[in-house]
């Protein structure tokens, strides 16, 4: 029974969001095409350089908001009237960076071009005082520039990724990133440890399943001191789904006797109240509707699907009638995206597409098309859809742009992705 309940749980787990059919409110009909230009010194490092340049050139595509010139360019930071302009190239505007660094820090200084009067109309200077982290410094110079051009905000480049990974047998790590995953730093190894789970829009702590000790134990992980508390602990399984807007309650998915059900926990007062009471399985419980309901996963009708119930209130109804065996789900406000098992294959993998929806209307919308695509998040934007992809023994960090209808791509070069948030 537990096996399976993990099973459920491993495609069932998450649900956050965000109101994915909102129009753009400043709709750009063609595209501002843009060229990159790397200014710096020719004493800093050509292979850090390069990598800087790929990381602007990475975010700006997939801001959908500009065609972007991939070819690398090198130009003086003053520019000239051939720098300045670049005829040849037809583009409308130019992002010229320079930036140097020691063995901890790194800066930048950066222009953004007018490409058809050759005139400067933003430029300032960026610090890090971790080397490392110069992925975040790439993303930040992107959402500044986009806010140039008076482009739909693409700030949630900035949050942070938390995912867990298979390292082995019995054995993984929880890892925090960001989106595109060239920044990685392992918080929590040794042992099997999963399902991480931010516990504030700050993300400077999560969450995480540790099953390490005598009992499955949620543990507590403080970023800033690097401190780690034992939150609770429960026989066969138990997992926190979801954390309340102002971070004062959790949502537990725990089987102290074998059966399945959605708890609150409340952080202050330790408190715990069964939500769900059903003989069979209910998990992945997330808030919704200004965390007074909870949206979850069960098999109360047979397949896995998605339900909605009070808090306080024992009724429940169904919220999803496409499909027959949904299992990871993301919610906000009256839009659910979710994850769906579409066929079974005796000799290859299952598929398992990704769906849009809407509570209020017939609007359904098809995200994927192939393959396993799991765990859909929302960002902190409603254009903004991550999730993972499986392939073989790989696994990738999926990016669903709704508006501009496209999808990256960013592989996990090492380990195979089981949980993921931001």
């Amino acid at each position: 029974m537990i096996k399976k309940m993990i099973c459920l749980m491993v495609f069932a787990l998450f649900s956050y969001a965000a109101d994915a059919t909102v129009e753009i409110v400043k709709k750009i009909d063609v595209l501002p095409k843009i060229a990159v230009q790397d200014a710096s010194a020719k004493n800093v490092d050509m292979a850090l350089r390069q990598k800087f340049f790929k990381l602007l050139v990475g975010d700006l595509r997939v801001s959908s908001h500009f065609q972007v010139v991939d070819e690398y360019l090198q130009s003086s930071y003053e520019g000239g009237p051939f720098e300045n302009f670049l005829s040849e190239k037809k583009v409308d505007s130019i992002l010229r960076f320079s930036i140097n660094s020691n063995i901890n820090t790194m800066s930048a200084n950066v222009k953004f071009i007018n490409a058809k009067t050759g005139a400067t109309t933003f430029e300032k200077a960026y610090s890090l005082n971790d080397l490392k982290r110069h992925p975040f410094l790439a993303h930040k110079i992107i959402i500044d520039v986009n806010d140039q051009i008076g482009a739909p905000s693409i700030k949630w480049m900035e949050q942070s990724v938390i995912f867990a990974k298979y390292t082995g047998t019995k054995k993984s790590e929880i890892v925090v990133s960001d989106y595109t995953l060239s920044y990685q730093k392992v918080m929590v190894a040794g042992g099997l440890n999963i399902f991480p789970k931010w516990a504030n829009d700050q993300q400077n702590a999560f969450y995480y399943t540790s099953y390490n000790g005598a009992e499955p134990t949620i543990y507590h992980y403080d970023l800033r001191t690097g401190a780690r508390k034992s939150i609770i602990s429960s026989n066969g399984m138990i997992v926190c789904s979801d954390v309340s807007k102002d971070g004062s309650k959790l949502l537990l998915t725990m089987a102290p006797k074998d059966q399945p059900d959605i708890y609150l926990y409340d952080v202050k007062s330790r408190k715990i109240t069964k939500i769900t009471e059903y003989a069979g399985i209910d998990v992945n419980g997330n808030f919704i509707d200004n965390d007074r309901r909870i949206a979850f996963v069960s098999d109360r009708l047979g397949n896995p699907d998605i339900f909605a119930q009070g808090i306080y209130d024992k009724s429940f109804e169904k919220l999803v009638y496409h499909g027959k065996n949904k299992n990871s789900i993301s919610t906000y406000d009256n839009y659910i995206v979710y994850s769906s098992r579409e066929a079974d294959n005796a000799f290859g993998r299952n598929t398992f597409n990704l769906y849009l929806i809407s509570t209020n209307t017939d609007y359904l919308r098809q995200l994927t098309a192939a393959g396993e695509n799991l765990y859909p998040r929302f960002a902190n934007d409603p254009d903004t859809i991550m999730y993972i992809k499986q392939f073989g023994n790989q696994s990738a960090l999926g990016i669903i742009r709704l508006n501009a209808n496209k999808t990256y791509h960013f592989e996990l070069k090492t380990g195979k992705l089981q949980s993921i948030d931001w």
